[in-house]
Parts: structure tokens; C-alpha cells; sequence
């Protein structure tokens, strides 16, 4: 049977023009911005007219963040050996080490933090993972998804055949990288990746083509949240627009209302003409004697009440779309409990539920590549093993009450000391366990040669 990956592959690249990609997925593009300049505060579509206010209030914005936030508390990661023997033991902790090292080496605590911010904006997110050969590393990084563009094999959104990034960079950029010396003084560069062959293209010419050298698309792209049977993901910006711009308009119409009411109308009936009417204290109005004068109260029949009513409403719609209660930012009147806190941010750990649940396969994807990587350039073994992300608790826990419920949970056998330690955020708990065993041993020797004796005639520690 025929490779079909080849035989689409050797097909398309034959074909491929980087221009193209100037009119592919143009309106996810398009959206893309909208989606940005919304998070940034430009919630107006037209510019003010003279004299008129437009307050914005970017709850758009602290959602987001807020959101990512929980999202990503407390994430660590685990590598378990498949197999029960000391050799597998001693890979899986090889692998895990070296997980580290590339986790401190890219900061990828920070760039995991930034990457889910543009996520949720976006919709998109991306990893790229290579090998430095300068630096003798892995490089992760997080490329914009406005210049990703991918392709897959008909229905299946999840094998991807071919990816394509689109980025610029500038004159001495690209001497810098490729001695080259570009036209003008930024150049277009595309990148296109299969498993078996990379292309290099700078403002359209074909520069570099070989065979991949790492045997794998060295991109990860994942969704915010996926939409059935799609492979571009949701943002979480869409569903709070609407109550989000309604917000700032109610807003700005209150703020303009107490404005004037703090510098009322002089309101005149039954008057020709005026002149130098001042509304201030101790002014003296002369009117004629069927005339009527008097100060436009606006807010007189609790018309201000029914504003902020409205402008509540509005708070806790958006609240409600954004699964994010008041309870996520704190200022919770009065003392609750554990159960009631739970149920309260009920919806945003529902939410998270559904984030994690696609980071999981992203992260231990990442973790797959990086390994590999680490194993093709510098010959380590790390034989057979599962990835595992140990995620952090959304709500506050109570720490001691937490280390209490592992220690009865090794010592009743449901799990390992190793998994216990890892649940408590404990990096490289193998290590950890070493220098505790150094300590005790340390401590009985101590013990034993000052003669101190436990109750029950052991030596004590």
C-alpha cells in the first residue's frame, strides 16, 4: 500500500507558493485582531463626538487573566517508568531531570503563563520545539499563531501532514542568521515542516530544503476550547462582547447623568428669551410674573437606582458567560466554608476542568518531543515511560490538612510516597527522598552513639 503522507506531501510542496498564504484562513486572521484590540480596551466602534464620554471598563481583560490564572497554579509535571525494575526507575528519573533542565533553561514557567493568556484571547495557541545546536539544548518557544497555518488529513483534525510559519524579520536579523542581505530592511520568512522534509523560504524564494532532521513536526497547536469536529479552537472574548460593551454604554450614560445633576439645567417656562442665567448660589433671577423657573432635577423618582440596577444586571451577566462569580475575586462578605467556597466557583472550575483537560495531552506532547530531542543529540537513554502533569489545587487549600491526607493515604497503601510528593508540588521528589533517608540514617547513627533510646528500646530519631 502507497504512503499517503509522502504521496500528499511530494503533491502540495511541488505546488507550494508562500504567497498563498497571504489569501489562506484570512478571516481567522481577521478575527484574530478584532479579538486583540477587544482585550486591549477598544470596545467603541465609533470615536466620541464632541462633549460625549466613553468610559471603558475592560472586564474582558481581568476575566482573561483571572481565568489563566487558576488555570495554571501549581503546574508541575511527573515521568513514571513503565516497567517495575531499578534500571526503569533510574531512566524515568534520567527523563525527568532532563524535563527540568529544559524547563528552567526556555523559563517555561512564564512562557506557559504568557502562551495561555494569547490562548484564551485568540482562541489558538502554539508550541514550537527544536534543538539549538550552539547552545547544545532544546529551545522551546511559542510562535504567533497569526502566522501558523496547518494542514490535516480530511477529517481527522489530529494528524496534521504538513505546517507552515510565516514571521518577519529584519536586515541584520537575517545576515545575522542566514548571511544574507535581504532587499529592504525587513524580509518575510516561511518555514514548512512535514514529518520527512523542511523548506525555507526568504520573501518567497526557496532558500534551504532538506530532510527534517528531527523525523517529527516539531509544532504543537492546541485550541482554548475545541469545537466539535473543528480544528481552530474558541476564544473565551466572544460571549462576553455584547454585555461588555452594553457595560461601558450604561456606564458612561450614569457618569454623564451625575454630571449634570451636579450642574443643573436652569429651566425656564413661559419666557421669551433669557440672558446671563447663572445657576449658582445667591444668584437672583427677575422673570416675568406668569413665568415659572426652576433647576431640571434628574434624578428625582430614583431614576439613578434604576441605572445601577441595570448596570448590576449587566455585571452579573457577564459573570455568569464568563463562568468567573464574584467569588473568584475575593471580597466574599462573611466567613464560609470549604464546600460552600466550592460551590460558589462551581462554573470557573468547571471551566478549568475542560482547560486542563487539553493541556494535559499538550504538555505531555511538549515533554515527548523534548525527550526525544535530548535522546537524538546527545545519545541519552530514557527508555520507556508516561508523561504525567501533576496540576495545582484551583481553590485555596489548607496545606497541613493536606499533608495529613497524604500521609494517611501512603500509609494505608492507596499510593506512593514518590506520588504523594508529587501532589504536594515537591520537584524531583526522588532527590527529596534520598536527602530525607540521608538525614534519618544520620540521626540514628547520632542517636545511637549518645546512647539515646526510644520508649520501646530502639534507638530514636
Amino acid at each position: 500500500m502507497p504512503n499517503l503522507a509522502m504521496t500528499i506531501e511530494e503533491k502540495e510542496m511541488s505546488d507550494f507558493n508562500p504567497t498563498d498564504l497571504a489569501r489562506r484562513d484570512t478571516d481567522r486572521i481577521k478575527y484574530y485582531r478584532e479579538l486583540l484590540d477587544f482585550y486591549h480596551g477598544f470596545h467603541w466602534q465609533n470615536r466620541a463626538a464632541r462633549g460625549e464620554k466613553q468610559l471603558t471598563f475592560n472586564y474582558a481583560r481581568v476575566l482573561v487573566d483571572k481565568v489563566t490564572s487558576y488555570l495554571m497554579s501549581g503546574t508541575t509535571f511527573a515521568v513514571d517508568p513503565v516497567e517495575d525494575s531499578r534500571e526503569a526507575k533510574e531512566n524515568a528519573r534520567k527523563a525527568e531531570l532532563a524535563l527540568y533542565q529544559a524547563y528552567e533553561d526556555n523559563n517555561l514557567e512564564q512562557l506557559d503563563f504568557d502562551t495561555e493568556i494569547d490562548c484564551a484571547i485568540l482562541g489558538d495557541a502554539c508550541y514550537k520545539v527544536t534543538w539549538d545546536n550552539e547552545a547544545v539544548r532544546v529551545r522551546v518557544t511559542a510562535p504567533d499563531v497569526h502566522g501558523i497555518f496547518a494542514w490535516w488529513f480530511g477529517d481527522d483534525v489530529s494528524r496534521l501532514w504538513q505546517v507552515a510559519s510565516r514571521y518577519i524579520l529584519s536586515a541584520e536579523e537575517i545576515e545575522l542568521l542566514y548571511h544574507l542581505t535581504p532587499k529592504s530592511k525587513t524580509a518575510t520568512l516561511v518555514e514548512v515542516w512535514t514529518d520527512t522534509a523542511f523548506f525555507l523560504y526568504l520573501d518567497n524564494t526557496l532558500i534551504e530544503s532538506k530532510p527534517n532532521p528531527y523525523g517529527f513536526i516539531p509544532f504543537i497547536i492546541y485550541p482554548n476550547l475545541r469545537e466539535p469536529k473543528k480544528f481552530w479552537g474558541l476564544s473565551d472574548i466572544p460571549q462576553i462582547m455584547q454585555p461588555q460593551t452594553e457595560l461601558n454604554r450604561a456606564m458612561s450614560q450614569l457618569s454623564r447623568i451625575l454630571e449634570l445633576s451636579g450642574n443643573p439645567i436652569a429651566v425656564l417656562e413661559n419666557v421669551d428669551a433669557s440672558e446671563d442665567i447663572a445657576v449658582k448660589p445667591g444668584a437672583v433671577w427677575n422673570v416675568p410674573e406668569d413665568a415659572k423657573a426652576y433647576l431640571l432635577d434628574l434624578l428625582q423618582g430614583g431614576g439613578v437606582r434604576m441605572h445601577i440596577e441595570y448596570i448590576d444586571l449587566l455585571y452579573r451577566t457577564m459573570q455568569d458567560i464568563a463562568e468567573s462569580p464574584r467569588a473568584a475575586f475575593g471580597g466574599l462578605e462573611g466567613d464560609i466554608s470549604g464546600v460552600a467556597l466550592e460551590m460558589d466557583l462551581h462554573p470557573l472550575l468547571q471551566k478549568v476542568k475542560r482547560k486542563r483537560t487539553i493541556r494535559t495531552a499538550v504538555y505531555k506532547r511538549r515533554s515527548e518531543m523534548i525527550l526525544r530531542l535530548v535522546r537524538q543529540f546527545t545519545g541519552q537513554d530514557f527508555g520507556s515511560n508516561r508523561m504525567r502533569v501533576v496540576w495545582g489545587p484551583v481553590l485555596p487549600q489548607d496545606k497541613a490538612r493536606q499533608v495529613q491526607n497524604e500521609v494517611s493515604l501512603v500509609q494505608a497503601g492507596v499510593h506512593s510516597r514518590r506520588w504523594a510528593m508529587d501532589e504536594l508540588g515537591i520537584q524531583d521528589p526522588d532527590s527529596e527522598f534520598s536527602r530525607w533517608l540521608e538525614e534519618r540514617q544520620s540521626i540514628l547513627k547520632m542517636n545511637k552513639e549518645n546512647g539515646i533510646r526510644a520508649p520501646g528500646g530502639k534507638a530514636s530519631e
